[in-house]
């Protein structure tokens, strides 16, 4: 699901539907508040586009990266 690519983190969902997209992104922006760590992303119709990076790092993947995309990987499971 999560590519590492030009040194960032980089995952493509599809859903359903627009309502489902949305009620993806707005449980990652929870989480993502909760961990203080905020991802790059697009929304287009069905589609979540997300980039992990850490920009007080350097904009390189980190910790907080993994951390975050671990937790979302499990919101796409449930």
């Amino acid at each position: 699901m999560w590519k590492e690519i030009d040194n960032k983190l980089k995952a493509e969902f599809t859903f359903k539907d627009f309502n489902e997209a949305f009620g993806f992104m707005t449980r990652v922006a929870l989480l993502a508040e909760k961990q203080g760590h905020h991802p790059t992303w697009e929304n287009t119709w069905n589609k979540v586009n997300i980039t992990l990076t850490t920009h007080d790092a350097g904009n390189k993947i980190t910790l907080k990266d993994y951390q975050l995309a671990e937790a979302i990987s499990e919101i796409v499971k449930s």
